[in-house]
Formats: C-alpha cells, structure tokens, sequence
C-alpha cells in the first residue's frame, strides 16, 4: 500500500469514526435528523470523487468554467428549496435570491479585479459565494416561516388595517434578515482568532503566500 492510498484509507476510517459518533450522540439527546448525517457524508465522499474527475476537465477547457457555476447554482437552489418548501414561494424566492446573490457578487469580485481571473479562481469563489447564498437563503426563509408562524396576530392585524403585504410583513422580514447575519458577522468578526477559514488553509496548502491566502479568504 502507498502512501496516497494509506492516507486515503485513514481518512475514510476517521470520517465513519466521527458519522458514527455523531449519530451515537444525536441518538442520545433524542434529535429527530435520523441518519441525514450519514446520507450527508456519503453524498460530499462521492460527490468530491466525481468533482476531482470533472475538474481536470474543465482547467483544460475554460469555457466550461461557466457550465459549473450554473451547476453549483442550480444544486443549492434546489437544496434551499427542498427547505423552504412550507413556505408559500419558498423554492420560488430560493433560487431568485442564490442566482441573483452568486451572479451579482463573483461578477463584482472580478470586474473590480479583486482576484485575477482564472479557471481555478473563478471555480473556488463561485462555489464560496453560491454556498453562502445557498445558507443565506435556507436560514432567512425558515426564519421568516417561524417569525410569521409566531407573530400571527400582528400580521393579521396589519391585514384587518388594510396594509400591503410588504407592510404586514416587514417586521417579520427584518427579524429573519437580521438572524441569518449574526453567524456570519460573529464568523468574520473572529476570523484568524478562533477559526482559520477553507479558503485561507486551502490557498496555503495549495502553496499560496500567507499574504496571498489572506487576499483570498478576503
């Protein structure tokens, strides 16, 4: 056995290490996720098989650099959808919020040559932006169907006054909006301090400058 496949063997070993463990403490405090864990795990293992397979591909022809960033579009707003289906319109405004959010930000990163624009570049910050937005929206949109489930009453007061409902709802709106920041704002915030971001270890162990990974997380 090599060293790549020993190294490959011991991850895989550490990974159904820590599904199982997980489960085992899922079980324990009697959460109601079942074995999405495991069916998770199994997805990223098989999914980022196929990934390094398909890469080598597309690093040769840059065009379908593009084709990607619609796949990974594409994947999370069905995923964000898939949550927010209680939620009238939910798949609707999921997949408006995750286009217009991906597209607006990886087009702005490069118009204003923030990162130079390479295949490889381009890959990493559109699945980072289409990742976040795929976050922003799965959060906001269940928080807002709890928000509207709770504050009920207010609502239907607004109803009864005769307001739109951008009025009626806006509260609620905000509340939702104002919940899905605080993980990220308190994420930056102690960013270097208490956790070294994907993207500033990967650059390095790419072989990026410190200075360079830096840039980049940024």
């Amino acid at each position: 056995m090599n060293d790549a496949t020993r190294l490959l063997v011991m991850t895989g070993l550490g990974v159904a290490v820590m599904v199982a463990t997980t489960l085992g403490l899922q079980r324990w405090a009697g959460l109601r996720v079942g074995i999405q864990p495991l069916t998770a795990a199994l997805r990223a293992i098989v999914q980022l098989a196929a990934l390094a397979l398909i890469l080598q591909g597309i690093f040769q022809y840059p065009w379908t650099a593009g084709v990607m960033l619609a796949v990974m579009m594409t994947v999370a707003s069905l995923t964000a959808g898939k949550r927010l289906k209680e939620l009238p319109y939910g798949r609707r405004a999921a997949v408006a919020g995750i286009v217009t959010a991906a597209l607006t930000v990886v087009t702005a990163i490069f118009a204003m040559r923030m990162m130079e624009l390479t295949v490889s570049n381009f890959i990493a910050i559109g699945g980072i932006i289409t990742g976040n937005s795929m976050s922003a929206a799965t959060l906001s949109g269940r928080r807002f169907l709890a928000s509207s489930q709770a504050q009920r009453g207010e609502v239907e007061g607004w109803f009864a006054l005769g307001a739109r409902p951008p009025q009626a709802f806006s509260r609620v709106s905000k509340t939702a909006i104002e919940e899905m920041l605080l993980p990220t704002i308190d994420k930056t915030k102690s960013t270097g301090l208490v956790t070294m971001p994907g993207a500033f270890v990967g650059a390095l162990i790419g072989g990026a400058s410190p200075v360079e990974a830096a840039r980049f997380q940024l």
